[in-house]
């Protein structure tokens, strides 16, 4: 991406339904006023008729499986990753990581997206993607082991390697470690993951909780429930970050408050695999516990669109209380982005001097957004991002100007190259 000056003026855009001024200075906000003088060396953009909104945080997905959306739909959990997807990934290479991540990147831009918590394989791939697109990550390096000693020594040495070569990224990108479920990771493993993330201060990325059958398979081998199955390994922390959480009761939420877990609901994957629809938000929300939002990756909710993500878990969490007045399009949009930045260490997440700049402008003239007597709620309830976003700046540097992305084209060609290339690599290996 080419070089942009540090000085951005943003001129006339709607903030608090007042037209506004907002300076963006290196990467951060330096001001925001109804009208500020511009300089010879600021870049300018006009944001009439736009409304300047914080970045999306999308707190659990796989990025590189952009190249799965809509690779055996319509299937259970366990059939789905055992027939289709990691016969496929067995063959990924570490460069078909990094184009799918830079499709995956391309379209949270598109939509608004500034920042991603990401598990998957060939982490450096995908944070090379990162990097050259501009954009903010959070990357796990996924251990397996299946109670494989050997394998589970590997993940370990390598733990320490990937901490290690993440050094050489920015800022913008941090290494975190993603042990990948209770039943593909030892006791004792999760325990290590536990060590690492208290040394290293790193977040834990993990599974849990995400089915009724994980529940029972927790009850039937260990005699708990995942989350009191953690609490008995003694890994429950702060670091930790639990992707899904549908099937928890009251004492599991006591728990999670009580060690200050972070968890991350996920409304598309959830419905699609029928995974279960009872997110417990409200009661994790009165418990203090911070609750994330994410899409999952896209072969499980077939987008990166945190803006439908938001739109499905407030109607989900109404609907099966049968309370309107349940999740609200505030409480929603907090989760999506301040929260979401809280989760991932990211200071950012509202539009307010001295935060990151990670903001984008939404277009007010888009049909679905007329009229606007509360632009919250037609954010949650109207809106997809990839429709609405006009301009997204991460990091203080313009990654999307008025729907224009440098190198889309290329991205989207390479990507479907390998998608079709992969999948008929492993039909004939089957």
């Amino acid at each position: 991406m080419k070089e942009q000056a540090n000085k951005i003026l943003i001129q006339g855009a709607i903030l608090d339904g007042q037209a506004t001024d907002l300076l963006i200075e290196d990467n951060r906000i330096s001001r925001i006023a109804p009208k500020i003088e511009s300089g010879v060396d600021m870049r300018l953009i006009d944001g009439s008729h736009k409304a300047i909104v914080p970045g999306m945080y999308n707190c659990h997905t796989h990025s590189a499986m952009t190249y799965f959306r809509g690779y055996g739909d319509d299937l259970n959990l366990m059939d789905w990753l055992e027939g289709y997807i990691w016969p496929v990934e067995a063959h990924l290479t570490p460069e078909d990581v990094y184009w799918g991540s830079k499709l995956a990147c391309l379209e949270m831009i598109r939509s608004g997206t500034a920042a991603f918590l990401d598990m998957y394989t060939f982490p450096l791939s995908t944070a090379q993607a990162v990097e050259d697109m501009g954009l903010r990550a959070v990357l796990s390096y996924t251990l397996f082991d299946r109670d494989d000693p050997e394998r589970a020594a590997l993940d370990r040495e390598q733990s320490y390697v990937y901490l290690e070569k993440f050094k050489a990224f920015s800022d913008r990108i941090t290494f975190s470690i993603g042990p990948h479920a209770i039943y593909t990771v030892s006791g004792p493993q999760l325990q290590f993951c536990h060590r690492f993330a208290e040394e290293n201060d790193v977040l834990i990325h993990l599974h849990l909780s995400e089915t009724e059958g994980e529940c029972r398979d927790a009850m039937e081998k260990y005699g708990l429930s995942p989350v009191r199955y953690l609490h008995k390994l003694g890994v429950l922390s702060p670091h930790l970050v639990l992707a899904h959480a549908v099937w928890v009761d009251e004492e599991e939420m006591d728990l999670l408050a009580k060690y200050g877990c972070k968890v991350v609901h996920n409304p598309a994957s959830n419905l699609k695999l029928a995974s279960g629809y009872q997110f417990r938000y409200e009661e994790m929300r009165r418990r203090g516990i911070l609750i994330g939002l994410g899409t999952d990756g896209t072969s499980s909710s077939n987008n990166l669109d945190m803006y439908r993500a938001m739109h499905l878990a407030a109607l989900m969490g109404k609907a099966w209380r049968k309370d309107p007045t349940a999740v609200t399009a505030r409480d929603i949009y907090r989760t999506a982005t301040a929260d979401g930045a809280a989760i991932m260490g990211i200071d950012a997440g509202v539009i307010a001097e001295g935060k990151l700049a990670d903001l984008c402008l939404v277009d007010l003239k888009k049909p679905e957004m007329v009229p606007c007597h509360n632009l919250v709620s037609n954010l949650v309830y109207s809106a997809s991002g990839s429709a609405v976003v006009d301009t997204t700046i991460v990091d203080g540097r313009i990654l999307m100007l008025h729907g224009k992305i440098e190198g889309e084209d290329e991205i989207i060609d390479k990507a479907a190259e390998v998608a079709y290339k992969l999948i008929a690599k492993a039909r004939q290996a089957k």
